[in-house]
């Protein structure tokens, strides 16, 4: 990653449990997913310290992203019981234990994630965004255009060299990776020149968070 310090992406596993009621999800029940927004990480914690407190609250935190996952029954969301600060969520379904996962996200959750990460200047949240991008690219829901240099002001006296990525998404996603272009909303990623170990590595802790193949 040239441009970046090597983050680290370790996400604990999903609870399998309500975030306010403790109930723990059967196999085929249904349940919200939620990211939610918290505070940096304190760079003074080690990473088992971070991981005792992620074991310690049964939650499961996106490391160096400011985000962490809390699952939620559908009862409760539906009570309007639901955390501060979400950044995104979606609908999933427990899975049965010790079965290899069949099913596959929804691209509208991962379109949704990839422009709710459009306006950040984190590193994690930029490689993130671009690996999803990627992603959505393989599975035909987004085009790739055309690459611009950007310069990217750190001083009075110095700027950096950035590439950024046009895209076009699809029009209507739920046609499909055969349906047509909508050409009116170019997007842009920025492309943090990650290194194929970083990209399989975020894309298995994408993997994680979705709880799907990818």
């Amino acid at each position: 990653m040239s441009q970046f310090n090597a983050p680290t992406y370790d996400i604990e596993r999903p609870s399998g449990q309500c975030t306010f009621t403790g109930h723990t999800f059967e196999p085929g029940e249904s349940y919200i997913v939620t990211l939610v927004e918290v505070d940096d990480p304190d760079p003074k914690d080690d990473k088992a310290s971070r991981k005792k407190k992620a074991d310690d609250k049964k939650i499961s935190l996106v490391e160096g992203l400011g985000l962490k996952r809390l699952d939620v029954s559908l009862t409760e969301w539906e009570k309007q019981h639901r955390p501060e600060r979400v950044f995104s969520h979606w609908k999933t379904t427990a899975a049965e234990p010790n079965k290899k996962r069949k099913l596959f996200v929804d691209e509208v959750v991962l379109m949704n994630l990839f422009r709710r990460l459009a306006d950040t200047d984190n590193e994690q949240r930029l490689a993130f965004r671009f690996v999803l991008g990627l992603i959505l690219m393989r599975k035909k829901y987004l085009r790739y255009d055309r690459t611009e240099i950007r310069w990217k002001k750190e001083s009075e006296s110095r700027s950096i060299k950035q590439e950024w990525w046009i895209v076009t998404p699809k029009l209507d996603l739920s046609k499909g990776p055969m349906g047509k272009w909508n050409n009116d909303d170019a997007l842009d990623m920025f492309d943090p020149r990650l290194g194929e170990q970083e990209i399989r590595e975020v894309t298995d802790q994408l993997s994680e968070i979705l709880e799907a193949e990818l």
